[in-house]
């Protein structure tokens, strides 16, 4: 057997058992593929894959334990390769960030600046999606980091610790009349029509709850991913917007938008930083987290990689 054979199989369930788009993904042959597979199957005595003539149509019961194992050999596979790097490139590399739009737009262009000036010979790549597809792909290792609101602490494969707090802010014209309220209540918001994120994105569902205990249902007008969007909206006279507040700490005062804090109405937010379960990270990748948050340090991150069960909360 061979680390050939391992990502083929492991690609293949990836794939959805096509081994047509399997092939493509790793610049091979589908009859390659499948002869790899066959060969795999033959050594090991077990069926991987269930069959229907020349289709895979089932991962079978011992093809899910192989799988497993499968996992964990190619993840270290790929530790043993970034501790190459590291040792061979002292604080050379990719780090490859996956995010919501949020956190890129107004959360890490400081972090980020920050690391390239600390290590100049690190090259970013930043990838941004909503919460789940973020917590895909730090389990697909497409993204060393991930860095989002929902999500990451639901995945068992991912270690995730919390970062930062942040609520919600209501964004008004100036002339809006709830820019002349201090504190705004959930019945006032009620009446309005709402220029709002998507349900799955920054912090949403807490809102959604929020209006829901008190049996009230909110008129939101537009959803959308983009801060800056909803904030474009409200300016047009669309509605009234709810965006997190790291969207208006760069907003001048005295500007055509008003902001008033939500955090009594659909509380504290928490952002939370993740990495795949067992992976090895570069000095680099402590340093962005150290970059991120003054709770977070080598040694903290250490201890989380490594199991320790402490309870992180902020």
């Amino acid at each position: 057997m061979n680390l050939h054979q391992f990502r083929f199989v492991q690609e293949a369930a990836r794939r959805n058992l096509n081994l047509t788009e399997t092939a493509k993904a790793l610049f091979t042959s589908q009859p390659g593929v499948s002869k790899a597979i066959l060969e795999l199957e033959e050594e090991l005595g077990v069926d991987i894959f269930s069959r229907h003539g020349k289709r895979l149509r089932r991962i079978t019961e011992p093809g899910l334990q192989v799988l497993k194992s499968i996992e964990i050999i190619m993840r270290e596979v790929g530790n043993l390769k970034r501790i190459g790097e590291e040792y061979s490139k002292q604080d050379a590399g990719t780090l490859s960030i996956a995010t919501t739009h949020t956190q890129a737009r107004y959360v890490l262009p400081g972090p980020v600046a920050q690391l390239r000036r600390q290590f100049p010979q690190v090259h970013i790549s930043l990838h941004q999606g909503n919460p789940e597809q973020v917590a895909r792909m730090l389990i697909d290792e497409t993204a060393d980091v991930g860095l989002a609101t929902e999500a990451m602490s639901e995945h068992e494969e991912l270690v995730s610790l919390p970062c930062y707090e942040w609520q919600h802010v209501l964004v008004v014209p100036a002339d809006h009349a709830l820019a002349q309220v201090e504190r705004v209540s959930l019945e006032q918001l009620a009446t309005e029509p709402l220029v709002s994120y998507h349900p799955s994105f920054t912090g949403r569902t807490r809102i959604d709850r929020a209006f829901a205990a008190r049996h009230l249902t909110p008129n939101i007008v537009l959803e959308a991913i983009d801060s800056d969007v909803i904030k474009t909206y409200v300016k047009l006279g669309m509605g009234a917007g709810i965006v997190a507040e790291m969207a208006v700490r760069e907003d001048p005062p005295g500007g055509e938008l008003v902001s008033r804090p939500l955090g009594h109405l659909f509380g504290q937010n928490v952002a939370r930083i993740a990495f795949k379960r067992g992976a090895y990270l570069r000095n680099y990748v402590y340093a962005f987290a150290e970059l991120l948050s003054d709770r977070l340090d080598k040694k903290l991150l250490e201890r989380a990689m490594s199991g320790d069960t402490s309870d992180y909360g902020l």
